[in-house]
C-alpha cells in the first residue's frame, strides 16, 4: 500500500518534506527554457538536488497541461525519472480531479496506471460513490481535499452544515466511510492551524498533506504543534517556490527540513 510506502520513507530519511514540483514555465531558469523538454530537466535538475531531504514530490498538473501534449509528456518524464532513480519517494500528483464515477475511471487509469503516481488529490463534492474508481485502489493513496490553505476557502468549507463546518463533515466522512482501504489522506492547509487541530483530533494517526508553508505564510511551529501525529509525524509538509526557485534549491530543502525537525515532537 503506498501509505506504507510514505511513512517508510519518513522513517528511512527522518524527514516530513514533500517539494512540489510546480515548473511553471515562466519562472524556471532560461537556460532550461533552451532545451526540448524544459519542465522535465529542470524537475530532473531539483530532484538530484534534493531528493536526499525529501520523502514525497508533488507536481501540480496545471503548470504541465498549460503546455498540451508538451507539458503533459515532460510530466510524465518526471514521473518516469522519480520511478526509476528514486522509487523509495511518495509520489503525489496534485490534479483535484473529482467529477462523475464513469470519468474517474479514466482519470485513475490515467494518474495510478499510465502516470504511475503513488497518490492523487481529490475533490469530495461529488460524492463517495463517484469516486469509487479512485478509493477502490486500495494499492493506491487518496488524498481528498478538506480544509484547503486559501483565503477563500472558507465561502464553502467553513459553511455550518448543523452545529459542524463543512470541512469537519467531510473528515468525519472520510474517516468513517471513505478509508476502508486504509488508503485516504486529508488536504489540510498550515495557515488555519486550529482547524488543523480539530481536523487531527478527527482522523486520529491518518496522514495529512499540509501545503501553506513557504510563500503561503503558514507557520510551520503552529502547524507542526496542532497537526502531528503522537509519533512525531502523520504529515505530509509541502513546500514548493520556496525550495524550488530558490537560489540554491539544496540548502533551500535542507534548511526546511531541519527547521520541521526541530519542531518535531519525538517519541518517548
Amino acid at each position: 500500500m503506498s501509505v506504507q510506502k510514505y511513512l517508510r520513507r519518513v522513517a528511512d530519511v527522518d524527514s516530513l518534506l514533500c517539494v512540489g514540483l510546480d515548473a511553471d514555465i515562466d519562472r524556471i531558469p532560461e537556460r532550461f527554457k533552451r532545451s526540448d523538454t524544459p519542465q522535465y530537466d529542470f524537475n530532473r535538475w531539483i530532484i538530484d538536488q534534493t531528493h536526499m531531504h525529501v520523502s514525497a514530490y508533488k507536481p501540480n498538473t496545471a503548470f504541465y497541461e498549460a503546455r498540451g501534449a508538451a507539458g503533459w509528456h515532460e510530466l510524465a518524464l518526471t514521473a518516469r525519472y522519480l520511478h526509476e532513480t528514486h522509487p523509495a519517494i511518495f509520489t503525489i500528483c496534485d490534479a483535484k480531479r473529482g467529477d462523475i464515477g464513469n470519468t474517474n475511471r479514466g482519470y485513475a487509469r490515467a494518474i495510478f496506471d499510465d502516470l504511475g503516481f503513488d497518490a492523487v488529490t481529490l475533490h469530495p463534492y461529488t460524492g463517495g460513490a463517484a469516486l469509487a474508481p479512485f478509493l477502490e485502489r486500495a494499492d493506491k493513496t487518496c488524498i481528498i481535499l478538506c480544509r484547503t490553505s486559501n483565503p477563500a476557502s472558507d465561502e464553502f468549507q467553513n459553511l455550518q452544515a448543523g452545529d459542524k463546518p463543512l470541512w469537519q463533515i467531510v473528515a468525519e466522512n472520510v474517516r468513517d466511510t471513505w478509508n476502508a482501504h486504509g488508503n485516504c489522506m486529508l488536504v489540510a492547509g498550515a495557515t488555519y492551524p486550529e482547524d488543523l487541530r480539530t481536523i487531527r483530533r478527527i482522523v486520529g494517526d491518518m496522514v495529512l498533506l499540509v501545503p501553506g508553508i513557504g510563500a503561503q505564510g503558514g507557520d510551520i511551529a503552529a502547524m507542526l504543534d496542532a497537526g502531528l501525529s503522537p509519533d512525531g509525524g502523520g504529515l505530509i509538509v509541502n513546500a514548493g517556490r520556496s525550495v524550488i526557485f530558490a537560489d540554491d534549491p539544496a540548502q533551500a530543502a535542507r534548511d526546511t527540513r531541519d527547521t520541521i525537525n526541530r519542531y518535531r515532537a519525538k517519541p518517548d
